[in-house]
C-alpha cells in the first residue's frame, strides 16, 4: 500500500497534538526541534521531495540525543524519557517508507498520550486527549482503507471508541486500585507546592501569585465566620535573623487541650505538596487517618501526601492548648538572636518595664502596629541585615510574614513566649458545590503567645494593620492587587459563578474519578451488591465482564453477517416464483429470472405474456437502472393481480 500525502498529514498531525501538552515542560530547544522536525516532514510531502538521506537522519538523532544527555545529565526518569520519545516519534516521520512505519508511528502516538497525564490528569488534560484520540484512530482508519475521506474517518473513530467506551467503564470499575502516582521514580514522580518549613521576607508573597488550590473543606453543619478561619499548618520555633525554621521539638509530650467546647466537623479534600503535614482548622482534636499530632498541634501523616487524600477532622473552637508546656519548648519560645535588631530589642525592653504583665505587652504591640503608620502590600522593599528594625522603623511596608515575624522577635525580645505559626487563612465558598476552597494566595502566617493561665493563644499582627485580609479576603485588604491573578481580584459577578462552576465539575472529577481508590472502590461496590470483596473477586467479575461484553459484541457482528431479504423487488419476485411453484413449476436453483419464464411460456403458453412481463420488470428493477418507486409499485401490483392455475395432468 502507497503512503498517500492526506496518511502523512495525519501522521504528523498525530506526533504534533500528542507532543504538544509537554511544550510547558520540555526544555525550549527541544519544542524547537520537534516543530522543524514536523514542519519539514510536512514541507516535502507537499512539495513532493524526497526524504533526507540516512546519513543525516542518522547525524542529526545522535546530536539530538547527545544533547539531552547534556540538558538532563541522565538518560532515565520521567522527563528525558518523554523527551526521547517526542524526538525519536518525530524524527521517524522522516523515514517513513513502508506501512509497518506508519503503524510504529500510530503506536508511538497512543503511547505518548498517555504521559501526558503524567504531569496533569485534569479535566481539560482528558478533554485534550478524547480529541487528541480521535484523531489517532482517523489516521488508523485511512491507513486500513485508504479511499474514505475525512468526515467518513472521523465518524468510524468515534464509533470505535463509542464501542470501547463499555469495557473501559467496567475496567475503571472494578480494575484494583493501586496506591501512589502514576510514574514511580522517586526523583521527580512528586511535585512540591504550597507551603514550606522556612519563612523568610517575600516567601508568603510569592505563594500569593499563584491561583491553585491547596484544599477543599467541606463543613458538616455551619461554618464559623470567616475571620475564625484558620487552617493550622507547619509551626516555627527557631529564627536566624532572617529566616524562621521548624527545627526539631524539644519534647515528645503530647500536646493537651483542656476545657474544650465549641466542636465543628469537616472534611478536607488535600491536594498532594510532597510533604508530611497536614492541615486542620485551630485547633485540631481527632483526625480520621493515620497521623500524629506534633507537640506544638501540628499534625504531621505518616506518610507523605503524594496524591490526593481526603480526611475528616474534629477540631475545637474554643479550648486551652498546653498549659503545661514542658520547659525545654518554653526555653525555645523565649530564645532569639541577640546580635540582631538592636532597634526592636530596646523597645521591646521598654514595653516590659512598663507593662504589668504579658498581655499588657500583647496589646502594646498590637496597637503599635495599628496606629504606627504601617502598609499591607505584596511588594515591600528589600530588607538588610537587621530585617526586624528595617521593617519596623524604616519601610513599614510588608506581608504577613513581616508581621508576624517581627511580632514574634518583639514578644521574645520582652520575655513572653511566642511562636510563628504558617497555614491558610479565610477561603472562598463555593455555594454550588456547599464547600469553601483554599488557595495558594490564601497562605497566611500568624502568631501564637503562651500565658500561664490560658496556654497558648492566637494573636494575627496582620489583622491590626488590615482587618479586611481575614474579614474578605487578599484583594480586598490591598490598595493595588494587579498583581494577584485575574480571577481572584476580579468584581464580575458571571466570571466569578463561572470559576465556582468549574471548580465544582473539578471538585466531582477529583472525588469520582482521580479519587476513585480502594477505599471508595469497596465502599461503592459493596453499595452495589457485592459482599467481602476480595481480589479474587474483583479479577473473577473483571474478567466474567469482559467476557459478557466481547460475547454480546461477537453476537451483534455476527447477526449482521446474516443474510437478510430485505430487498423489495427480490420479495416481490419470490412471492410470484412461489405461486408457480404450487401450479407446479418450481424454479430451478440454477436458473435466472428470464430463463424461468422463458420454460414456463414455452409450457403454458396461456401464461406467457404475463410471466415474461413480470420476468422483465423483476430483471430491469434488479439488474438495470429502473429504480423509481413507480416502477416497483407497477412491478408489485402487477404480481398481486398475477394468477396462475395448476396445470391439467394428462390421463
Amino acid at each position: 500500500m502507497k503512503l498517500t500525502a492526506p496518511l502523512i498529514y495525519g501522521l504528523v498531525a498525530c506526533i504534533l497534538l500528542v507532543s504538544a501538552p509537554h511544550a510547558d515542560h520540555l526544555p525550549l530547544w527541544v519544542s524547537a526541534m520537534c516543530a522543524v522536525l514536523l514542519g519539514w516532514r510536512a514541507f516535502i510531502t507537499y512539495r513532493g521531495r524526497p526524504q533526507p538521506n540516512r546519513w543525516m537522519l542518522l547525524l542529526v538523532t545522535v546530536a539530538c540525543v547527545a544533547a539531552i544527555g547534556a540538558t538532563y545529565h541522565t538518560f532515565f526518569g520521567r522527563d528525558v524519557g518523554v523527551t526521547l520519545l517526542i524526538l525519536l516519534a518525530s524524527l521517524k516521520l522522516l523515514e517513513l517508507k513502508a506501512v509497518r512505519d506508519a503503524t510504529v508511528l500510530i503506536y508511538l502516538s497512543c503511547f505518548i498520550i498517555i504521559t501526558n497525564f503524567f504531569y496533569s490528569q485534569s479535566i481539560s488534560t482528558a478533554l485534550f486527549m478524547l480529541f487528541t484520540l480521535i484523531v489517532i484512530m482517523a489516521t488508523w482508519v485511512n491507513l486500513q482503507t485508504g479511499t474514505l475521506a475525512l468526515k467518513p474517518r472521523l465518524r468510524m473513530a468515534g464509533i470505535l471508541l463509542l464501542q470501547a467506551i463499555p469495557l473501559s467503564l467496567l475496567l475503571f470499575v472494578l480494575f484494583p486500585r493501586i496506591q501512589g502516582p502514576l510514574w514511580g521514580m522517586p526523583q521527580d514522580a512528586y511535585a512540591t507546592s504550597g507551603l514550606s518549613d522556612k519563612m523568610s521576607p517575600g516567601s508568603m508573597g510569592k505563594l500569593s501569585l499563584s491561583d491553585a488550590v491547596a484544599f477543599r473543606v467541606t463543613f458538616q453543619g455551619s461554618a464559623p465566620p470567616r475571620d475564625q478561619l484558620y487552617w493550622r499548618g507547619p509551626v516555627l520555633w527557631d529564627f536566624d535573623g532572617t529566616t524562621w525554621t521548624r527545627g526539631r521539638n524539644a519534647t515528645l509530650q503530647a500536646p493537651t487541650l483542656t476545657d474544650v467546647a465549641q466542636p465543628i466537623s469537616y472534611t478536607i479534600t488535600l491536594e498532594p505538596h510532597n510533604k508530611n503535614w497536614l492541615f486542620a482548622l485551630d485547633m485540631p482534636s481527632q483526625i480520621s487517618i493515620p497521623a500524629e499530632f506534633a507537640p506544638d498541634f501540628q499534625l504531621l501523616s505518616k506518610d507523605t501526601v503524594r496524591a490526593r487524600i481526603r480526611y475528616n477532622v474534629t477540631s475545637q473552637r474554643s479550648y486551652r492548648a498546653n498549659l503545661e508546656e514542658p520547659m525545654p519548648q518554653m526555653v525555645r519560645a523565649f530564645n532569639f538572636p541577640r546580635e540582631y535588631n538592636p532597634l526592636a530589642q530596646k523597645v521591646a525592653q521598654q514595653w516590659r518595664a512598663t507593662s504589668q504583665n504579658d498581655e499588657e505587652i500583647v496589646r502594646t504591640a498590637l496597637t503599635y502596629f495599628n496606629r504606627g503608620g504601617f502598609e499591607y502590600t505584596l511588594e515591600p522593599p528589600l530588607l538588610g541585615k537587621n530585617s526586624v528594625d528595617d521593617f519596623l522603623f524604616t519601610t513599614k511596608k510588608g506581608f504577613c510574614e513581616h508581621y508576624a515575624s517581627s511580632f514574634v522577635f518583639l514578644m521574645r525580645a520582652a520575655g513572653v513566649p511566642a511562636r510563628v505559626v504558617t497555614g491558610y487563612q479565610g477561603g472562598e465558598f463555593n455555594d454550588l458545590g456547599g464547600y469553601y476552597i483554599l488557595r495558594q494566595s490564601d497562605a497566611h502566617a500568624w502568631a501564637e503567645v503562651w500565658f500561664r493561665n490560658r496556654g497558648w493563644v492566637r494573636f494575627d499582627p496582620t489583622a491590626a494593620i488590615a482587618p479586611a485580609r481575614v474579614e474578605r479576603g487578599l484583594s480586598a485588604a490591598l490598595n493595588n492587587n494587579s498583581a494577584l491573578p485575574f480571577l481572584s481580584r476580579t468584581q464580575s459577578t458571571w466570571l466569578i459563578n463561572l470559576r465556582f462552576n468549574f471548580d465544582s465539575i473539578t471538585n466531582q472529577w477529583n472525588q469520582w474519578v482521580l479519587g476513585y481508590d480502594t477505599e471508595r472502590q469497596f465502599a461503592f461496590l459493596t453499595r452495589m451488591g457485592m459482599e467481602d470483596i476480595t481480589w479474587q473477586k474483583l479479577a473473577t467479575n473483571m474478567l466474567a465482564g469482559i467476557s459478557l461484553l466481547v460475547g454480546i459484541f461477537t453476537l451483534f457482528l455476527l447477526r449482521r453477517l446474516r443474510i437478510k431479504t430485505t430487498d423489495e423487488v427480490q420479495k416481490t419476485w419470490l412471492k410470484t416464483c412461489l405461486k408457480l411453484e404450487k401450479a407446479g413449476f418450481p424454479r430451478l436453483p440454477h436458473e435466472g429470472g428470464m430463463d424461468y419464464a422463458t420454460r414456463i411460456a414455452n409450457v403454458r403458453p396461456d401464461l406467457r405474456h404475463d410471466v415474461l412481463d413480470l420476468a422483465t420488470r423483476y430483471t430491469s428493477l434488479r439488474y438495470g437502472n429502473a429504480s423509481m418507486k413507480n416502477d416497483l409499485a407497477a412491478f408489485q401490483n402487477a404480481s398481486r393481480r398475477f394468477k396462475v392455475r395448476r396445470a391439467p395432468t394428462s390421463q
